[in-house]
């Protein structure tokens, strides 16, 4: 009975850390495939190794497709389809994030909710064969209106057509690595794409220290974070270390409807502007911080800057 009561301690005072476990989403953009001109066989082994590496890690991700990738010339492409039907039947989410990809803060509110509309045809079709329902959009760019009137009138017509917006509390730019590591991969320096790769995850753990300071700051305490990345080959090759990064880190991966339980979503926001940034930032402007706030986030290095030009 003693050993009993003495294991029970234990659990409650060492098994603190897994009732205080941090938990996030991770959400990829662009779906099928970010490919860069790669061909379709290419984009199938990148996405069939994603989806792969997601299930094996038991992560919950959510990707947001653009459907304009599944046509050409206003036919569907069999391959592209069966790679999103792949995604479905494996348990992952899917969101919408436009047919085309515009750019809210450049075009009127009725020429990006028919683009809206258009996105969504196959995904609900696909997803409603499997009893599920299209819940989530992301906005392009992170753009979600350059003014109160234009974010306002976009979020009733989004709320409208049943959907929740999928924040970004993780916002980072995997597009620049993932283009520079293209690159190294087109010219077959394996050399300089495993430098790209593995700075990458370093780049991305000190995104993850500078965004927990920043939410900590905000809230004083620890939030259930959304993890902004594309459907890549970077993320396909990488996504296993980017994962130990956030299990090392005290992370659980945890659907985005879980995520959005957190009340802290429900922080509103009144200041808007051109910008794409994460919703950390978006509350602090909101509750009025300034400059001295933002300082310390983590820059893309230089090399990698060149090589994505």
């Amino acid at each position: 009975m003693k050993l009993f009561f003495l294991l029970l301690i234990c659990l409650v005072l060492g098994g603190g850390s897994f009732a205080q476990q941090k938990q996030v989403c991770f959400t990829f953009d662009d779906l099928p495939v970010v490919g860069y001109g790669v061909d379709q066989s290419t984009q199938n082994q990148i996405f069939t190794k994603l989806v792969s590496q997601l299930t094996t890690l038991q992560i919950p991700a959510i990707g947001f497709v653009n459907e304009s990738k599944l046509f050409r010339s206003d036919r569907l492409i069999p391959e592209q389809a069966a790679l999103l039907n792949q995604w479905i039947n494996c348990g992952l989410e899917l969101g919408n994030h436009t047919f085309s990809h515009p750019d809210f803060n450049k075009v009127t509110l009725d020429v990006f909710a028919r683009d809206v509309i258009k996105g969504e045809r196959k995904s609900k079709e696909w997803l409603r064969s499997q009893g599920k329902n299209l819940t989530y959009f992301r906005h392009p760019f992170l753009h979600c209106g350059n003014s109160k009137l234009k974010a306002d009138s976009l979020e009733r017509f989004l709320t409208g057509r049943g959907y929740q917006v999928a924040p970004v509390t993780i916002d980072n730019e995997d597009y620049l690595f993932a283009l520079a590591y293209q690159r190294a991969h087109r010219s077959r320096d394996t050399t300089l794409a495993n430098q790209i790769g593995n700075d990458f995850i370093s780049y991305m753990g000190e995104k993850l220290s500078y965004y927990e300071r920043q939410s900590s700051r905000l809230f004083g305490r620890d939030i259930r974070h959304i993890l902004l990345l594309h459907a890549n080959r970077l993320n396909a090759d990488y996504v296993d270390e980017l994962a130990d990064l956030f299990r090392k880190n005290n992370y659980r991966f945890v659907s985005l409807s879980e995520t959005l339980k957190d009340l802290v979503y429900q922080t509103p926001i009144t200041v808007f502007g051109n910008w794409g940034i994460s919703w950390i930032d978006r509350w602090a402007l909101s509750m009025g911080k300034k400059g001295d706030f933002f300082k310390g986030e983590p820059e893309t290095p230089e090399y990698i800057k060149k090589l994505a030009e």
